[in-house]
């Protein structure tokens, strides 16, 4: 696991900048503390940072083929090497150390691009290559290893994280406005611009090739294809096939020349990593699980009967609140974009314990989005059913009029409100942004956005682009319904759910693996049909069922938390005045995103249990606490913004 960053300049007689790579390669230390390289040839200059984790005396980067003509910087694993090892040794390749990465560097020769294809892991890499002055970038299919980059007609600058990008020197972080709308609809930015003007994201499954003229050539070399489910077969043959993927999946994760652990929050899924490592490993495994001093929102208990029944040597950690917000701009700076979700500050205390341990965790993310574990997945089936015999009986005014009485009466509270907003008599079935997005994704709806934003902006960044990019990705899915969900979702929510994964453990420089994401498992597993996998509101049947061996029934069958925080119960104390004066100081308003009365409107509201805008703070608490550190520049350390 490592950081990488590199420099091509474009232009007769460019050279790239060594002192401005190091730099670059700085700020990254925390990606990889025990070592660094760099490499410079002319116009280009790669590095990297390096965690060692295997071939941890031989593995330093940047590494060359034999004869010196090919250079590689490399972040991720690479779980099947040792197999394409020996096929490439049998073709005439020698090798230099024992490290995936220079599988990688072999297998370009042999293959070109196409190398991608023989890959099974998490990656992001760059090669040069010397003869044909040529630079080739790749990102593997899941996006589960981040790359970034800037593109001018001078130079390209690339980087694990935003600020490896900015260390450079020649650009300065500029707010991307256009983007506002999308993150106040998501919370994060599904397509390839980032919150940063200039600043692009290699999509997930895509290569890039970039020669000395500058012309970038993007192709992806690999999509899901969930458009057709399985062909009907007895339910054992799925729950028999998925136990064998994932079990070998969980095998090849451990591969690893470093100590190995688990995130265990005591949820089907991590306990299922949990329980399949500890079978493979023959021996106790370590756990590690956070809770919160607010006992309401820990699942602690619950990771307990787990380490119990697989009897592993636990450790936990329990956040404050006071901790937890102390930590909130620190974690800003390391996103480089606002903090999506308040669970990544959980997960950075979980990380920062197993540190103390481990170099390496295996976690459970992955299954929800591809095996329908969400209950999103089974009301949204069920909402539009009903919603289509609605419609069938129901006249438009009077739909309209139903709509309007859940959003404004004051005889609905606000758990009630928000239980029949996700219904079909709140949603516009027409419109599938409203019916899906706005349900389950959405803190500001195009209609809120319009309320929010201030004239001029809105004029500016139209909310009506809010939903282009997600909706973009339904459109491209085909096949039952099911299968677009969870076709859009891996695309887009689960890209940020990587990425939270990927910048919390690397804050506290340990890698994280995800096993249920193993691609050929996420193929098999995102086709198997509806009526096997959905048992009335629930989903992950063929999880449940295949590791059934392996763990108790009260674990398997639990109601789904959802890695829950105590942030909404933060807001009915004093942090919610706190908050409301940060989002009202002048250099807040200043920046002319949003209209006063519309911000004290939604803390009114909140107050007075009319609405529950717990999300909707959390965003706009971010936006600005991003400005704060990740533009002007304000300590990481210091601020408390939040009190």
């Amino acid at each position: 696991m490592c950081g990488i960053a590199g420099i091509l300049e474009f232009g007769r007689d460019a050279r790239a900048n060594a002192t401005s790579l190091r730099e670059m390669c700085r700020v990254l230390t925390h990606r990889g503390p025990d070592d660094e390289g760099f490499y410079t040839d002319g116009a280009v200059g790669i590095g990297m940072r390096r965690l060692s984790i295997v071939d941890v005396a031989g593995g330093h980067q940047p590494i060359s083929n034999e004869d010196g003509t090919l250079w590689i910087v490399f972040n991720g694993e690479i779980y099947n090497h040792l197999a394409l090892r020996e096929q490439l040794i049998a073709r005439g390749h020698r090798y230099s150390t024992h490290s995936d990465t220079e599988t990688v560097i072999h297998l370009f020769e042999e293959y070109g691009a196409d190398c991608v294809q023989h890959l099974r892991g998490m990656f992001a890499f760059a090669i040069w290559n010397r003869n044909t002055k040529t630079l080739f970038i790749a990102r593997d299919r899941l996006g589960i290893k981040p790359l970034y980059y800037n593109l001018t007609p001078e130079r390209l600058l690339f980087g694990s994280e935003i600020k490896a990008v900015f260390a450079h020197g020649s650009a300065c972080p500029e707010f991307n406005r256009a983007a506002l709308p999308e993150y106040l609809a998501f919370g994060y930015l599904s397509g390839e611009e980032s919150f940063y003007a200039g600043i692009c994201k290699l999509l997930p499954g895509h290569t890039m090739t970039m020669g000395l003229d500058g012309k970038a050539e993007i192709r992806q070399y690999w999509d899901l294809d969930a458009s057709a489910p399985h062909e009907s077969r007895d339910e054992n043959y799925y729950i028999q096939s998925y136990r064998e993927l994932l079990e070998g999946a969980v095998q090849s994760h451990l591969m690893s020349d470093v100590p190995l652990g688990v995130f265990l929050s005591g949820g089907v899924d991590s306990s299922a990593v949990a329980a399949l490592m500890t079978k493979l490993r023959r021996e106790p495994v370590e756990t590690f699980s956070v809770g919160y001093t607010e006992q309401l929102y820990s699942e602690l208990p619950y990771a307990h009967a787990v380490s119990d029944h697989i009897h592993s040597q636990h450790h936990e950690v329990l956040v404050s609140e006071q901790e937890f917000f102390a930590a909130l701009p620190h974690l800003i700076w390391h996103e480089d974009e606002p903090v999506v979700w308040p669970s990544s500050v959980s997960l950075y205390f979980v990380a920062r314990l197993a540190r103390e341990r481990v170099t390496v965790v295996l976690t459970g993310e992955g299954a929800d989005e591809t095996l329908a574990g969400y209950t999103r997945y089974a009301f949204t089936l069920k909402n539009a059913a009903l919603d289509r015999a609605y419609r069938g009986v129901v006249p438009a005014a009077l739909r309209r009029g139903l709509r309007n009485l859940v959003a404004n009466s004051s005889l609905l509270g606000a758990t009630l409100r928000r239980k029949l907003e996700h219904t079909f008599l709140a949603k516009d079935g027409n419109s599938w942004a409203s019916f899906y997005f706005d349900n389950f994704f959405s803190a500001f709806g195009e209609a809120e956005q319009r309320g929010l934003l201030t004239s001029e902006f809105a004029r500016e960044a139209a909310p009506s682009t809010a939903y282009e990019n997600v909706v973009a990705y339904w459109d491209h899915s085909s096949g039952e319904m099911l299968q677009r969900l969870l076709y859009t979702d891996i695309k887009t929510y689960l890209v940020e759910l990587l990425m939270k994964q990927d910048n919390m453990s690397m804050a506290a420089s340990i890698e994280s693996r995800v096993p249920f994401l193993d691609h050929a498992l996420v193929e098999f597993a995102t086709r198997i049909p509806r009526e096997v996998q959905i048992q009335g509101l629930a989903g992950k049947q063929i999880l449940k069922k295949a590791v059934v061996d392996l763990l108790p029934h009260s674990i398997l069958y639990r109601p789904k938390l959802g890695f829950p925080t105590p942030w909404s119960g933060w807001l009915a104390g004093p942090r919610l005045e706190t908050i409301r004066e940060t989002l009202l100081e002048p250099r807040s308003l200043e920046r002319g995103y949003f209209r006063r009365e519309a911000i004290e409107k939604l803390f009114h509201e909140h107050r007075a249990n009319h609405r529950d805008h717990y999300d909707r703070i959390w965003r706009l608490l971010n936006l600005e606490l991003w400005h704060r550190v990740c533009l002007e520049g304000e300590s990481h350390d210091e601020i408390r913004a939040t009190g």
